[in-house]
């Protein structure tokens, strides 16, 4: 069926790309509404001091990554892969994938620019958060609705936190890290999610729900029974968040004896919560911790059954109606109000 011109926008958080960006990338992070919530007089302000006391140190990190996050490069390949994938699906139509960094380049309203001149009849908004939060998806989704004023019918794909692609993807990563790892016995796995302010969940928003979703989905998957752990990382500030924390639980399998594969479930793109945070930090935790063993599987990537599986989500999401929907058969619980599906009078 031809469909003429497709863009598609991949939405990502995005990554300072010099030493020099370390500091804007986390002013325009923490001005974020969907983050601190302040009016702007207070917002802004507070977000200058955060971004000033917390550069050093994270300048620091992204020192030992060379310089800039991988992440960018890493959802330009994505970008490049879907493409590939969907001139295969929609054969007939003129399909172009673009991407849309929320906190740095290629910001939301340049991507907006670039997909109003290309001038599609249709386009799918697709956040590589596969779990929805108001503090990730629905920032990036109201981004793009204040920024483009161009042409194209739009379809958002709010959540995917169950798509066989997705679970098929994270299995084979974490297989493939156990035998990597001379298959050692005694081990649990962890999976490891960015971590929220609990007060973000009680007000209705089903991210803790849809991770535990895709922990379960990706367990069930496994050739092999693990013993398995939900824990969060990333914490920051003063008030109380989600837990437990991942160094808590890898700790406490180190008290019993145990090893623990780190599998990062909320995260797509190798990144500075990756590559230092578990990498790195969490790392020299275990050992001081006494853990037997500390593996990490990888993050999904360029995962032929990942990229599939988001080429499969577009083309579906070009078959409905305008709006927001889940990609997978995940339905958010009544409790979950921040939902946008159920808001839309999607779900039962």
């Amino acid at each position: 069926m031809a469909r003429g011109r497709v863009a598609v926008v991949l939405f990502n958080l995005g990554g300072p790309d010099s030493l020099d960006a370390v500091r804007p990338f986390l002013f325009n992070l923490f001005a974020d509404p969907a983050i601190i919530g302040a009016p702007a007089p207070v917002r802004y302000p507070l977000a200058a001091l955060i971004a000033a006391g917390r550069a050093h140190t994270a300048k620091a990190n992204y020192a030992l990554m060379g310089g800039a996050s991988p992440l960018t490069a890493e959802t330009a390949a994505q970008a490049g892969a879907l493409e590939t994938a969907l001139a295969g699906r929609l054969m007939e139509s003129e399909a172009k994938v673009f991407v849309a960094m929320r906190y740095w380049r290629p910001l939301t309203a340049e991507t907006a620019a670039a997909v109003r001149a290309f001038a599609p009849d249709e386009i799918v908004l697709l956040p590589l958060y596969p779990q929805f939060s108001t503090t990730t998806t629905a920032s990036s989704l109201a981004a793009w609705a204040r920024a483009y004023r161009g042409p194209g019918r739009v379809r958002a794909i709010c959540c995917y936190p169950t798509l066989d692609g997705l679970v098929a993807a994270h299995a084979a990563r974490i297989e493939e890290a156990w035998r990597g790892a001379g298959a050692p016995e005694g081990v649990r796995l962890i999976f490891s999610a960015h971590g929220l302010p609990e007060i973000v969940v009680q007000r209705g928003d089903p991210y803790a729900a849809q991770v535990e979703a895709s922990a379960e989905a990706v367990a069930a998957r496994l050739s092999r029974p693990f013993d398995w752990r939900i824990a969060y990382q990333s914490r920051v500030g003063p008030m109380r968040w989600l837990g437990p924390t991942t160094v808590d639980e890898i700790t406490a399998a180190a008290r019993q004896g145990l090893g623990v594969i780190v599998s990062p479930i909320a995260f797509v793109s190798e990144h500075v919560e990756t590559l230092i945070e578990l990498d790195h930090d969490y790392r020299r935790a275990a050992e001081a911790a006494g853990s037997p063993a500390y593996i990490r599987a990888p993050t999904l990537s360029l995962q032929p059954a990942f990229i599939e599986g988001l080429a499969g989500l577009i083309v579906g999401a070009l078959d409905r109606s305008g709006g927001a929907a889940p990609g997978s058969d995940f339905t958010c619980g009544a409790g979950w109000r921040k939902c946008p599906y159920r808001a839309e009078g999607g779900a039962a």
